[in-house]
């Protein structure tokens, strides 16, 4: 489960910050000197003020700023500020967990909801980290452990490509069944006898209709920190035929977004094998990282050497107007 950030900067040594008293003396005292006005004297015979360019102001001003703001920094890289970034996880289990109720034979996805939701769960397997393990899920008017979780990528790609459609829909039962997936997980080689981190991945296209409700399922993934990531597939128009009469299966949004709320996860939407596809990306990248906080001190000493160098610069380019 990704971590909440509650500040976004510490300090572990934050005494030191005292020092940013002396960026800020060297500060007021230019603006000082700046502010003096220059006497009024008698003018000589040669006013060399008249024969030398003058410097542009703006650029002795940014000079000293760019000065200022890099003490700064380094006085706040001295301080041993941390803050919370992105790292690849080491462990996870990812349960792909699919609707095939008869509803996602609907055609409004070429060629099919359920083809284009295969297709794209089968690329979605490349984007998972390798060390990870995943898990299948199916469900329609029950829930069926399809692959137990794996890192045999092969294996849960032929079952995805196997998968076939059913009456019925029961999202509560295809989450309750994730979470029993999830005890079967290995333990995380680094910490034995704890499970690593988890995640569910639910794609439908439909409302319950049958089994438990899908809410207090999502509110006991929640306790056991695996959020549900919902894909609602599919469009408005969709629709199937049943006994010769068109019968229309709008995606339920509501419901799947509810879902992810009450596990901690987020909703997404996609219409299109193409939309499908970049979601998969989109959920693969937020499961293989989590948030740290570590050391930041390498940003600040980085955000330093910068505007020292601007600094340099600045005033390279006044000394370049004298001879």
């Amino acid at each position: 489960m990704l971590i909440e950030p509650t500040l976004l900067v510490q300090f572990q040594r934050p005494s030191r910050l005292w020092w940013l008293l002396v960026p800020l003396a060297v500060l007021l005292g230019y603006v000082g000197l700046s502010a003096r006005r220059t006497p009024v004297r008698r003018a000589s015979r040669v006013d060399l003020r008249r024969i030398l360019p003058r410097d542009k102001a703006w650029k002795r001003h940014l000079a000293v700023l760019c000065s200022v703001a890099s003490m700064a920094s380094l006085v706040v890289a001295f301080a041993q500020p941390q803050a919370y970034r992105e790292v690849p996880r080491d462990r996870a289990t990812v349960v792909i967990t699919m609707d095939v109720s008869r509803s996602m034979i609907a055609t409004d996805v070429e060629p099919s909801r359920l083809s284009a939701a295969k297709s794209a769960a089968r690329s979605f397997l490349t984007e998972i980290p390798e060390r990870f393990n995943v898990a299948l899920v199916k469900f329609a008017a029950s829930a069926q452990l399809v692959v137990p979780p794996t890192t045999d990528r092969a294996a849960v790609s032929s079952a995805i490509e196997n998968l076939e459609v059913l009456p019925s829909t029961a999202i509560g039962e295809g989450i309750y069944a994730s979470l029993d997936a999830l005890k079967l997980a290995p333990d995380d080689p680094s910490h034995p006898g704890t499970k690593p981190p988890a995640a569910i991945v639910l794609l439908s296209d439909g409302a319950t209709n049958v089994g438990r409700p899908s809410l207090p399922a999502a509110q006991q993934a929640r306790k056991q920190n695996v959020p549900i990531y919902t894909i609602a597939y599919g469009t408005a128009g969709g629709y199937v035929y049943e006994q010769g009469r068109r019968q229309p299966v709008p995606v339920n949004h509501h419901e799947l977004a509810a879902i992810a709320k009450a596990s901690g996860g987020e909703k997404f939407s996609a219409e299109s094998l193409g939309e499908l596809t970049n979601v998969y990306k989109s959920i693969a990248k937020a499961v293989g990282s989590e948030k740290v906080y570590t050391e930041a001190t390498d940003r600040y000493v980085g955000y330093g050497l910068l505007l020292a160098v601007l600094a340099g610069l600045g005033v390279i380019s006044l000394a370049a107007r004298w001879p």
